[in-house]
């Protein structure tokens, strides 16, 4: 339920509710404002955008705002993704059928195969490909001009990307966790969207449970409405939303079932750590990236969990938030800004 990445059943879902401008776009005011310069700009000048990168955790809306630069300069959208280009054929077929100031979205850029990345900077820089045709001594390299475009790069880990590529972009975005005041508006305008009647409290709850993520509250929210659909009379209220999230199993700050289960196997089985990340995974039965890309950001984020040399740590507020108290020699500590 309170997965950051998108599910393929919810993609269709998630595009009704996408903003469509930067008017309507909330939760990143200097992002919105910064963006909405570079459009305006270009728009004024009759040119083609810089190449834009967004950064950031899964679900903060980095496809949508790809959306919203083409939705803006009244440009075509061409989406692809980093796992999907392995060859740098793949890359030219692409970029060949571009049209003139089209917004290329390049989801999960740091995936990208290292031909391809390469074929990319020159795609970026100069506006043409080199066709390599033929094999060995005898391959010529036949130079391609392509329109120019805007690339939109998305990722979740900037860290991979390689400085050369990095460098080629012309505004760069990281973008934050929202607030709950901004997530509420977000799951209100959802709700109108969705047709759904929501109080003021309910649209509240939903979004402090959201761990500052729109998906996470979108998808709270359509789940929430399908609780009062079919067990009320279809107002979602403050009492309801919590009847309907309790049910699925999210708790009062967001914390879902396998949070609570690996929360709980560090302090009651393995005495609020340390411990290695293989043997906790094990010992709530999942793999070791479920725990460590699910479960682990939000705990670590929120000060419920530390990561040592020596292995995985609860804090004192985890044990708190399981109404446990740690023994007398224990090695739970206290997270900065918790207590």
């Amino acid at each position: 339920m309170v997965r950051p990445d998108a599910q393929a059943d919810e993609r269709a879902a998630e595009s009704a509710l996408r903003p469509h401008d930067l008017a309507a776009f909330r939760g990143q005011p200097r992002v919105s404002e910064q963006l909405g310069l570079l459009l305006t700009a270009a728009r004024q000048r009759g040119s083609v955008p810089d190449h834009v990168l967004l950064s950031g955790p899964p679900g903060l809306g980095k496809t949508t705002l790809a959306m919203i630069i083409a939705a803006e300069m009244s440009a075509p959208l061409r989406i692809s993704s980093g796992p999907a280009i392995q060859h740098a054929g793949d890359l030219a077929a692409i970029l060949s059928g571009l049209s003139e100031g089209e917004v290329f979205f390049l989801d999960e850029i740091h995936r990208m195969s290292r031909p391809a990345e390469e074929m990319l900077y020159l795609a970026m820089e100069d506006f043409r490909v080199d066709v390599v045709v033929g094999k060995g001594p005898g391959a010529t390299a036949i130079p391609l001009e392509i329109p120019r475009f805007t690339l939109v790069g998305a990722t979740t880990r900037a860290g991979l990307l390689p400085g050369p590529l990095r460098d080629r972009f012309g505004f760069t975005a990281q973008l934050e966790f929202y607030d709950a005041a901004d997530l509420e508006h977000i799951v209100r305008r959802s709700a109108g969207v969705l047709g759904a009647d929501l109080s003021d409290d309910g649209a509240a709850e939903i979004a402090r449970r959201s761990r500052g993520t729109p998906r996470i509250a979108n998808r709270l929210l359509r789940r929430v409405r399908d609780f009062a659909q079919v067990r009320a009379d279809g107002r979602i209220t403050l009492d309801l939303a919590h009847r309907a999230l309790d049910l699925f199993e999210v708790d009062a700050i967001g914390l879902d079932r396998l949070d609570r289960a690996v929360l709980t196997a560090l302090c009651r089985r393995f005495g609020g750590g340390p411990v290695g990340l293989s043997t906790l995974a094990i010992s709530v039965g999942e793999e070791t990236e479920t725990v460590e890309e699910v479960a682990e950001p939000f705990l670590v984020r929120e000060g419920f969990m530390m990561r040592t040399p020596r292995g995985r740590v609860a804090t004192r507020a985890a044990w708190s938030h399981l109404g446990l108290t740690p023994p007398t020699a224990t090695t739970a500590i206290d997270a900065p800004g918790i207590f």
